[in-house]
């Protein structure tokens, strides 16, 4: 039982950002992940997030109204700061340094503003690029009898 107990709090490393005389505010990790995804999704240029296996799963969660808006997001939260790893695939032809930077820039806002903790550090990974052309090919294969 006390490992259960232990193991619980471990997953949720509160964060004690509104602290008082009248209690405390605890935010669980996952909370947090799902902020800095939504923060990345809303940045022009991302076209999708997570790496190639989490996209497949991620299309099967989409088709069953079951989007995972932590996919490709990874936060490790501390006391006091929060640092992300974002993954992400680029609409083309935007600028990867661009979109990356925008991505960070969300993510920091979004930390500081809604979560209310110090960010130590966003890293974001470009895995892929979509190019828009790739979504004709689809459509032409499905037209074929």
């Amino acid at each position: 039982m006390a490992d259960q107990v232990s193991g619980a709090a471990a997953k949720t490393r509160a964060v004690e950002a509104a602290s008082g005389e009248h209690g405390r505010t605890v935010i669980d990790d996952a909370v947090v992940a799902k902020i800095a995804g939504i923060a990345t999704r809303e940045v022009e240029g991302v076209y999708a997030l997570g790496g190639g296996a989490a996209r497949v799963v991620g299309a099967i969660r989409d088709a069953l109204n079951s989007t995972d808006l932590t996919q490709g997001v990874s936060v490790e939260v501390g006391e006091r700061q929060v640092a992300a790893d974002i993954t992400i695939v680029a609409a083309y032809p935007v600028s990867l340094q661009k979109v990356a930077a925008d991505v960070r820039a969300a993510v920091y806002r979004a930390m500081e503003e809604l979560v209310g903790m110090e960010v130590a550090e966003v890293n974001v990974t470009v895995n892929d690029v979509h190019i828009p052309s790739d979504d004709e090919d689809d459509a032409e294969e499905a037209r074929v009898r």
